[in-house]
């Protein structure tokens, strides 16, 4: 069985807890991006950055932070 997923380009904006953040996608949709395992914390020097997030069809209120870009002042 084959998993579907969406990849998309999001923007970090804050902070919630040690491995989350908010991200807000181009088209204005808000979801809880999520850092996977344990090697990377979130904090607050990667707000702002872009971000490739991995998201299901089924439920758009969360993904997976795949990659991240340089930060955007």
């Amino acid at each position: 069985m084959k998993k579907e997923t969406i990849l998309l380009d999001a923007r970090l904006h804050a902070v919630i807890d040690k491995h989350a953040f908010e991200a807000k996608l181009a088209n204005g949709h808000r979801l809880v991006a999520f850092f996977r395992g344990k090697k990377h914390l979130a904090d607050e020097k990667w707000c702002g950055a872009l971000a490739q997030v991995e998201m299901s069809p089924f439920d758009m209120s969360k993904g997976w932070i795949v990659s991240t870009g340089e930060k955007v002042l």
